[in-house]
Parts: C-alpha cells; sequence; structure tokens
C-alpha cells in the first residue's frame, strides 16, 4: 500500500468500539481488505503521530440482499483493532457522539 489513506479508509463509531477507545485505548477502523497488520500499524503511526503495540484484524464477508426477484451481496470488509502503548495520548474523532 503506497498511502495511508488507502490502508484506512474510516473510523467505526459504535458502542462496542467507543467502549474499547475508552476502557482500553484501542481505536477501531475500517481498513483496506488487502492491508495486513504492519501496514495498517505504519499507517496509523504516520497518521495519528502516535506509537502502536498491537493490531488485530477481522475479515467480515458481504452477507446476500434481496430487492424483489433480484439478489446481489454486500462487499466484504475488513476491521482493524489498533491498541496504543501506554502513556500515548488517545485520538479524539469521536467527541459529539
Amino acid at each position: 500500500m503506497k498511502n495511508v489513506f488507502s490502508v484506512i479508509k474510516r473510523p467505526i463509531i459504535t458502542e462496542k468500539g467507543l467502549d474499547k477507545k475508552e476502557d482500553e485505548s484501542t481505536l477501531c477502523f475500517e481498513v483496506n481488505v488487502h492491508a495486513n497488520k504492519r501496514e495498517v500499524k505504519e499507517a496509523v503511526e504516520k497518521l495519528f503521530k502516535v506509537k502502536v503495540a498491537s493490531v488485530n484484524t477481522s475479515n467480515f464477508y458481504g452477507k446476500q440482499r434481496r430487492r424483489g426477484r433480484y439478489s446481489g451481496f454486500k462487499p466484504d470488509w475488513k476491521k482493524a483493532y489498533v491498541k496504543l502503548k501506554a502513556g500515548e495520548k488517545m485520538i479524539e474523532y469521536a467527541e459529539n457522539v
């Protein structure tokens, strides 16, 4: 991956993600399906200027959806849980939620 923004697509703002952010200093992002843990770590460190302790990823496969007699699949996507090192300042991307 050449660009930081091609690796990290968006932060995932859910109740579970915000609880992990507050309790465990872990951030949750939707990332490129082809990105590996090392690329995600480098992208977060470069974009937010923090130190990353670990990265865990999960693959999600698209479910089948129907509209009348037509059917298709939602796209596959990947989620990354990024744990920051102790003493790092937390990134504020969900202040108004």
